[in-house]
């Protein structure tokens, strides 16, 4: 489903502690249909895991899984015993690193607690995450953007990172340059400011604006600005309320009327943690 919608998604392996050779042609025999089209990645824990703590083991895995694919480098999901990955490993494999500053609930962070901290690519930042009304759910953060997830799960396809997009035909009678710079995006998901300054050559962050006035605090549906202020139209003060029904959620019951998620507000305070009942008020 999530192939079929357009998601990158991924899938990995639990290390076992068997042979290592053995568990690699078992983990491709039954997902080769997906490799080159996710991530793929093993997961090296001490549960259950009688060779943990032996590379040797994990490096004998990767490389059975690259010969097996003609080249793909699984990622290693694992704790925070990063500091200890030998420098082989990190320097051929990425890294996906569980580490959580606490085991409270928590909605979407865009740079969570000691985030790169190991140099990996990707960090699990939560166990007890909640995303509308699912909960307790892991929640992770891609330390790049798709063409560079595309890379990761095919190697030889080609991704490469987007072009800049190309300067407007100014027409015969030049009109005054608009104070934003020009440069008006409305944020899908999975983008970011960084990837947006990558995509249009637009420097420095600073100059890049939100509705919500933090650089790293925007959601899918806002309008970001670079060069100027906000050119997002002010939704009506007096404001709309909802209660949440299954299946609702903020984004939607926003955007139906016209405000920017970060306009909304929840019970919990945190806008990406709601629940059946709960009152939402945009203004």
């Amino acid at each position: 489903q999530a192939q079929a919608s357009g998601k990158r998604f991924g899938l990995y392996h639990y290390a076992m502690g068997g042979n290592p050779e053995t568990e690699a042609r078992f983990f491709y025999a039954n997902t080769s249909n997906y490799w080159r089209h996710g991530i793929v990645a093993l997961d090296w824990e001490m549960d259950d895991n009688p060779a943990w703590g032996n590379w040797d083991w994990v490096r004998r895995f990767m490389a059975e899984c690259e010969r097996l694919s003609g080249g793909v480098r699984p990622l290693l999901y694992t704790g925070p015993v990063a500091g200890t990955i030998p420098q082989d490993i990190r320097d051929r494999y990425g890294l996906w690193i569980a580490q959580y500053a606490n085991m409270s609930p928590t909605g979407y962070q865009a740079n969570p607690w000691m985030i790169g901290a190991y140099g990996e690519a990707m960090r699990q930042y939560s166990g007890t995450g909640v995303v509308n009304t699912w909960s307790p759910i892991d929640l992770n953060v891609f330390r790049g953007d798709a063409w560079q997830w595309d890379l990761y799960a095919n190697p030889t396809g080609g991704s490469a990172p987007p072009a800049a997009p190309a300067a407007p035909v100014q027409p015969s009678d030049p009109q005054p340059t608009p104070s934003t710079g020009g440069i008006s995006h409305v944020m899908q998901w999975g983008e970011t400011i960084w990837g947006l300054a990558v995509a249009y050559n637009a420097w420095p962050l600073s100059m890049w604006h939100t509705p919500s006035g933090d650089i790293n605090r925007y959601y899918v549906g806002d309008v970001v600005t670079y060069g100027g202020g906000s050119t997002a139209t002010p939704a009506p003060s007096t404001g709309v309320s909802k209660t949440l029904q299954w299946g609702d959620t903020v984004w939607d019951f926003a955007t139906s009327h016209g405000y920017s998620v970060s306009r909304c507000t929840v019970p919990s305070g945190n806008i990406n943690v709601y629940y059946v009942g709960d009152v939402v008020t945009c203004r």
